[in-house]
């Protein structure tokens, strides 16, 4: 993570990552959500102060920038930890006992959905459908699927992850595509 500037939370690199996305848009509004992403991706969330940011940068109001972080689950508007387990309550993951998953993870972490471990290092939260119906239950570690999750051996997960599964790599480096992270 970059240190905030005196002028703000976004480094020049942030800025200049979104100015590049707002070129490849024949309405630069429409770069918003994947400008979002890359705020996120510098900070770990995306702070008020960070939405005003892209609000200016953008010529919106800071409201409209609020209704979007808002309205999409995958903007983190509080801090989390460097391993966020989005766990899928679809009727498909849910049949398949995304329920257990879900109860087993925050036992075994000894938190509640929506709360950090006090080392900072797991979130869990839970997201509506993640997409991966045929392979239910899943979780999302950070941006990266894990497919028909066993209830019963989440603290397998967990030791995986603490044991740093390059899989499932750690915030900020998990919203790198993995053929952008082999060469690091």
């Amino acid at each position: 993570m970059s240190d905030a500037t005196a002028k703000g939370l976004l480094t020049e690199e942030t800025k200049t990552r979104i100015r590049e996305l707002m070129a490849k848009y024949p309405k630069a509004r429409s770069a918003i959500l994947p400008a979002l992403h890359v705020v996120q991706e510098q900070l770990g969330w995306v702070p008020e102060e960070a939405q005003d940011e892209v609000a200016q940068m953008f010529e919106m109001t800071p409201a409209e920038v609020r209704s979007l972080v808002t309205f999409y689950y995958m903007y983190h508007r509080k801090p989390v930890g460097k391993y966020v387990l989005k766990v899928c309550r679809s009727i498909s993951c849910w049949l398949r006992r995304s329920e257990d998953v879900e109860h087993n993870l925050c036992e075994h972490l000894g938190i509640e959905c929506g709360e950090t471990t006090e080392d900072g290092m797991f979130t869990v939260v839970h997201g509506e459908c993640i997409a991966a119906c045929v392979n239910a239950p899943a979780i999302q570690v950070n941006d990266r699927f894990l497919l028909d999750v066993d209830p019963d051996n989440v603290s397998e997960i967990i030791d995986r992850l603490k044991a740093g599964d390059p899989r499932y790599p750690a915030a900020v480096e998990s919203w790198k595509r993995p053929e952008e992270s082999k060469g690091e």
